[in-house]
């Protein structure tokens, strides 16, 4: 609690140095209040009686994770890089459904054992592919081959390329067989690219401005942001989707996925057609790190019904949160948008982190009142919600008033203050990177112009950027990546923070 204490402290103060509203989130009302965040409680009514018991995961689970953290430059960025709490009940639960789930494959076959969602009638779906998933893309996902010793045939031909000697044989494979194969080249290599293909479709469906910024890349650094990108989907589809009483159960899915990854980053081992991908892209960028998948994975655990959190007490709480479903993204990343000479990953990683904060803070801000309604979850931290006079009944009755559009305008604030330390890391980056980070950040900003342009409204309203807005976006950002930016900037362009 000390150690959590002391944390949070000094990123309350770093947080006060760089927003002015942020004396809001840490202080009472009061005339000490600056004028920004004084107009923010213009026409404020008083809150309404809320309901505020927690749900899910208890206030020691989540006190030792957040004194887990390490706060990165001593700035508002905290890595809470591997952090698990083993004790908590997400943890045990997770780690009981293994257990369960590998007797079941010792007893019966891995072949024996049932996974992801039922579809009468049809094949088995992939693992994290749904109906929702089929109806985004347009068509069923990853059913173009059914000849599995095909797929694993293509995997040894894959790991037959790994020369950094990254995988092990697995213990119950013979160690010479691991690269051993039948087939020809050339007929892997098509499943190879086939598999490439349906991946940048599954990306270009559900995140539309992220894979216009793909298609700025070199193909092999395309190809690899894809397939993170299908891995994570799919990952968030085990938890996310809808099950039926036929469907497997949730963490019999999710443990069974974290076993895949390991498999695939110890061994080179896939289970399907769309794991190839994954695979090709640790042979070609060996230093790809686990870390940020597992971490994604404990992301995931915080969504679950009773074990997660459907509700954030403080902006500390959401921000773990948001490491690991978005900011784990960035570092995944890293790997593929490489660094320019001079810098290095541990430099790079602040802002990379700061990415996927406010990609994440503007995910939530975009659907707070779709996520009240259909997913019955309220990310926005209750301590603002309270000094900003908002409830949770308001929001999930969709109820727009003032306090919500002040409530919005401070939270747009501390977006775009992550949104700035992000920036920062875009001169880090490799020549061939820099294009497509910098056109993500300025169209995903973009979001939060377009909250601001229906009167912070995003109970009722979706905020979204048209295609042609972001292609229109592109000159603009490729000019902020050029060295003269610096000296005549785009007018309305702030410097870049150096802190």
């Amino acid at each position: 609690m000390k150690v959590l204490k002391v944390a949070l402290v000094g990123y309350q103060a770093l947080c006060l140095s760089k927003i002015e509203a942020f004396s809001v989130q840490q202080k009472p009302v009061s005339s000490t209040v600056t004028s920004t965040a004084s107009e923010f409680f213009m026409s404020i009514s008083p809150l309404e009686e809320t309901d505020n018991t927690r749900v899910g995961r208890s206030n020691e689970e989540i006190e030792r994770e957040l004194a887990s953290g390490r706060i990165l430059e001593d700035g508002p960025v905290i890595d809470f890089g591997s952090v698990k709490d083993t004790t908590s009940q997400g943890e045990i639960a997770l780690l009981k459904a293994r257990e369960e789930y590998l007797n079941e494959v010792k007893s019966k076959g891995k072949e024996g054992v049932k996974l992801g969602f039922v579809v009468e009638g049809q094949q088995q779906r992939l693992m994290g592919i749904n109906d929702e998933v089929v109806a985004e893309v347009g068509r069923e996902v990853g059913n173009f081959v059914t000849d599995t010793e095909l797929v694993q045939n293509c995997a040894s031909y894959l790991r037959s390329k790994d020369v950094n000697g990254m995988f092990e044989a697995h213990p119950e494979t013979a160690s010479d067989s691991i690269q051993s194969y039948t087939g020809s080249d050339s007929k892997f290599d098509a499943l190879l690219r086939e598999s490439y293909v349906e991946s940048g479709l599954v990306t270009e469906a559900f995140a539309k401005t992220f894979y216009l910024g793909t298609q700025l890349l070199p193909k092999d650094a395309q190809e690899a942001i894809w397939a993170i990108y299908v891995w994570c989907r799919r990952t968030d589809e085990i938890v996310d989707a809808p099950r039926r009483p036929e469907d497997v159960n949730m963490l019999t899915d999710l443990s069974a996925w974290e076993i895949r990854l390991e498999n695939l980053f110890r061994y080179g081992i896939v289970e399907d057609v769309l794991d190839l991908p994954l695979l090709d892209c640790k042979i070609k960028y060996p230093n790809l790190p686990i870390e940020p998948f597992v971490d994604m994975i404990r992301g995931m655990l915080m969504d679950i019904p009773d074990l997660g959190q459907e509700r954030y007490e403080t902006f500390e709480e959401l921000h773990l949160y948001c490491y690991r479903v978005a900011g784990t993204v960035g570092l995944m990343s890293m790997p593929i948008f490489g660094c320019a000479p001079g810098f290095t990953e541990e430099e790079a990683k602040e802002p990379a982190l700061s990415l996927g904060v406010a990609f994440q803070l503007t995910n939530i801000l975009r659907d707070v009142g779709e996520d009240a309604v259909k997913r019955g979850r309220i990310y926005l931290p209750r301590d603002d919600m309270e000094r900003f006079g908002v409830t949770e009944e308001q929001i999930i009755a969709r109820r727009m008033d003032a306090n919500y559009a002040a409530l919005m305008k401070y939270q747009i604030e501390r977006s775009r203050m992550y949104y700035d330390r992000a920036l920062r890391g875009v001169p880090m980056l490799a020549d061939y990177s820099r294009l497509p980070v910098q056109s993500s950040l300025d169209c995903y900003g973009k979001i939060l112009d377009k909250i601001e342009e229906n009167g912070y409204d995003s109970l009722n309203q979706r905020a979204y950027c048209s295609k042609w807005e972001k292609l229109a976006e592109i000159p603009f950002s490729w000019y902020r990546t050029l060295d003269i930016s610096k000296t005549f900037p785009i007018p309305g362009d702030k410097p870049l923070s150096t802190k």
